[in-house]
């Protein structure tokens, strides 16, 4: 049951990515003080080609109250192909709507696009936001957590919640060990216009690279990728990102000489290993939460990694303020809850690759991506 707080709840969110704009949004919604930090000074609001997001990561983002603005700027749909190195499809396949028949399976979208709105919203929370600060200590008692920030200041907090990404430094500084460990994957991924009839998300398996894929971003806008093994990234000059890019590219057929012929710009092309990594026994310690990818990540071949991130936002959210004790039992509780939905994903993320490397021609994708996705329709 639900009880008011015997005075008013503070939370110090540390990242503003996709995590920590959810939670502090839907915290603000509740009626909790929120001071949020992002150690970068533009806010991220530039970085990244595209996203893709899955019905359940639509979900969220209708409950964070954005998505008719993601639904204006990105491009849904409802279908996966799956194509011929040479461009040949070979199948089609409806993809399940795992955030409910009311919201497409998936939506497309320029991942800057995407922060800028949830920036809004953020802002228009009333939350204060301060950028190019960090954390620079955390000291804990039984009532709360007094913060020394870079910039001199400090603050006291009843919770911080780390939502400050794969390298988290506040994950570090509780005392929780787990790294992110790479999976032997690399991805090169470049924002394109988009050919013209072009209107689904196609993947190639085979030819030079494990994976070529598109995904829709806008009306006239896609974001492209190849997956390959990965290398020393010091080995590969940053001017050369773009020849690369289209060395691999340029082998696949349909759309995707179109495509290449737009990958001229080593600037606009991104390159990323693939890691995996999944704290276990729990998220927290005493009065400091992890969420998102500073808890758990995985490859990019569910889709999964911002919506999971978003989820693990909207379920702590809705724990913190229905109850007055915030305690490690409360704490616990959500690793429990989160832990269950989130370990799947990560391992199938990770053997949908590793079957790959492998070189399994009889791995049952098709299955396991299905599974999967039949879990991810329930509410997390």
């Amino acid at each position: 049951m639900s009880s008011t707080p015997s005075s008013p709840r503070s939370v110090l969110v540390v990242g503003g990515g996709a995590a920590g704009n959810a939670a502090t949004i839907l915290l603000r919604r509740a009626g909790i003080a929120v001071d949020l930090i992002e150690g970068k000074d533009d806010w991220n609001a530039t970085a990244g080609s595209g996203i893709t997001l899955q019905g359940n990561a639509l979900r969220v983002l209708r409950e964070l109250g954005v998505w008719e603005q993601v639904e204006r700027s990105g491009y849904g749909f409802d279908a996966v192909g799956i194509t011929a190195p040479d461009g040949t499809v070979l199948h089609v396949s409806e993809d399940l709507r795992t955030g409910g028949d009311e919201l497409p399976a998936t939506v497309g979208m320029q991942r800057p696009q995407l922060q800028r709105i949830l920036i809004d919203a953020v802002r228009a929370s009333g939350a204060t936001v301060r950028l190019g600060v960090r954390a620079e200590s955390l000291d804990q008692d039984e009532t709360g957590v007094s913060v020394r920030f870079s910039d001199g200041t400090d603050g006291r907090y009843d919770l911080v919640i780390a939502a400050d990404g794969l390298g988290s430094a506040t994950r570090a500084a509780i005392g929780i060990i787990d790294r992110p460990e790479p999976t032997g994957m690399a991805i090169w991924r470049v924002a394109t216009p988009r050919p013209s009839g072009l209107t689904r998300t196609d993947l190639a398996y085979g030819g030079p690279a494990y994976i070529a894929g598109y995904c829709p971003t806008s009306e006239s806008t896609i974001y492209a990728y190849v997956v390959e093994a990965n290398r020393d990234r010091a080995t590969i000059p940053a001017d050369s990102y773009a020849d690369e890019m289209r060395s691999l590219a340029k082998h696949y057929g349909g759309h995707w000489p179109e495509i290449t012929a737009h990958i001229t710009d080593p600037a606009q092309v991104n390159y990323t290993w693939f890691d995996r990594m999944l704290v276990e026994g729990s998220w927290h310690r005493g009065r400091v939460v992890l969420v998102g990818d500073a808890a758990h990540c995985c490859p990019p071949t569910l889709a999964q990694g911002a919506a999971l991130s978003m989820e693990d936002a909207w379920v702590l959210t809705q724990m913190l303020s229905a109850v007055d004790t915030w305690d490690d039992a409360l704490f616990q509780a959500y690793y429990e809850r989160r832990i269950a939905r989130v370990r799947p994903i990560v391992e199938a993320s990770v053997q949908i690759g590793q079957w790959q490397l492998d070189g399994v021609r009889d791995a049952d994708v098709p299955g396991l991506m299905g599974r999967t996705m039949t879990m991810l329709r329930e509410l997390p």
